[in-house]
């Protein structure tokens, strides 16, 4: 499944895959799920989305500056991503990080998808620090002219444990947001 979003997006916000009854259903990542309406909130509370949730591709949401994309591209069994899965699908981030030409911010949702987006960081020219900087909610890494994010997966797991709240991700984004961006239509 590719990513949406803005195609002058500064900042790339990468899930671990689409789920089976949110994304997959519908044809977008993070759309038609409770994952997607915890993400979408933040991120209009930010000034990334224009409205704060979103049900199906065709329901008027839009993006500015930010551009969602997988780790893995198809929903897995058991939401389990296997290491040939994400060798097979990094290609395809690869070429989306290649595709945003002002991509300076990559927010990454979870371990699985920290470990994705610094190896397609470095398929892409960033540094590859060695070792890995470990991920965690907060987790800040420059890689070149990039700047890592970590935070916790919106998935239900976190957000109805309390293990990642609004105000966490929050504070995350806030790190993550821009100079001044375009207005919506």
């Amino acid at each position: 499944m590719p990513g949406f979003g803005d195609a002058e997006a500064r900042l790339l916000v990468v899930g671990l895959a689409p789920a089976a009854n949110g994304g997959n259903r519908t044809g977008r990542i993070f759309t038609g799920d409770a994952s997607g309406d915890f993400l979408f909130a933040a991120l209009h509370r930010a000034g990334f989305a224009n409205q704060p949730g979103s049900v199906s591709q065709g329901d008027g949401l839009e993006l500015r500056d930010a551009w969602i994309a997988a780790a893995v591209r198809c929903a897995p069994p058991a939401n389990k991503p296997t290491p040939a899965e994400f060798a097979r699908c990094r290609p395809f981030l690869v070429r989306e990080i290649a595709s945003l030409p002002h991509l300076s911010v990559v927010l990454a949702l979870g371990a699985h998808a920290w470990r994705a987006a610094i190896e397609a960081l470095a398929e892409n020219g960033a540094p590859r620090p060695k070792p890995l900087p470990a991920f965690s909610h907060g987790a800040e890494v420059r890689l070149g002219p990039f700047l890592l994010l970590g935070s916790y997966h919106v998935s239900q797991q976190n957000t109805f444990t309390g293990r990642l709240t609004p105000t966490m991700l929050d504070a995350v984004l806030s790190r993550a947001t821009p100079a001044p961006r375009r207005q919506f239509h």
